[in-house]
């Protein structure tokens, strides 16, 4: 059975945010290229997500690998 983005955006995957001269740099490890940038704190959730969401449909619609967090069996 095919993995949908639903199941995708359910993973823990690992948000890593660094401060980065005013603003908040985010990116998630497993997704290389996932990241984002935001000037306020209360925005690096939803942008780091939208970014999660948008890297997985490029992913799934192109058929490329996606990895999973460590431990996750699926």
């Amino acid at each position: 059975m095919a993995k949908t983005i639903d199941y995708y955006l359910s993973l823990p995957y690992t948000i890593e945010i660094v401060p980065d001269e005013g603003a908040w740099f985010a990116q998630i490890k497993e997704l290389p290229g996932c990241t984002t940038e935001v000037d306020e704190w209360d925005e690096i959730l939803p942008a780091i997500e939208d970014a999660k969401r948008l890297w997985l449909e490029v992913s799934l619609e192109h058929g490329d690998p996606i990895p999973e967090p460590i431990g996750v069996r699926g």
